[in-house]
């Protein structure tokens, strides 16, 4: 997995994920936003356009990100899901805990 950052022009950390979200590199992104969080920032995209596979403990390590930045008084938002992985959020509720938009654009003109 890959991770990338940069801000966006209303100020948005817009977090980019390549490849497969799984057990074995789930506290990448974890302790990714961690730091980024540790820095001040509070508004979160994180893009998931290049990634194919979300596992169950990718999942899990979302949703304890989610609580974290909204309970540092932050944002956390979703882009970029293909048909599978959406699919695989509204099985599992999790398009009701995260605002998710098609692409990162639409995702920012929302904050």
């Amino acid at each position: 997995m890959g991770l990338s950052d940069t801000k966006s022009a209303n100020g948005v950390m817009v977090v980019r994920v390549e490849g497969q979200l799984v057990v074995g590199n789930r506290n990448e992104l974890k302790e990714h936003l961690h730091r980024l969080l540790e820095k001040g920032e509070r508004r979160f995209l994180i893009d998931f356009a290049q990634t194919g596979y979300i596992d169950s403990s990718g999942l899990g390590a979302l949703v304890l990100l989610g609580r974290k930045v909204r309970e540092e008084g932050g944002d956390l938002r979703l882009s970029g899901l293909n048909e599978d992985l959406r699919s695989l959020f509204e099985l599992t509720k999790l398009d009701t805990l995260f605002a998710i938009s098609e692409t990162p654009d639409q995702a920012l003109a929302t904050f």
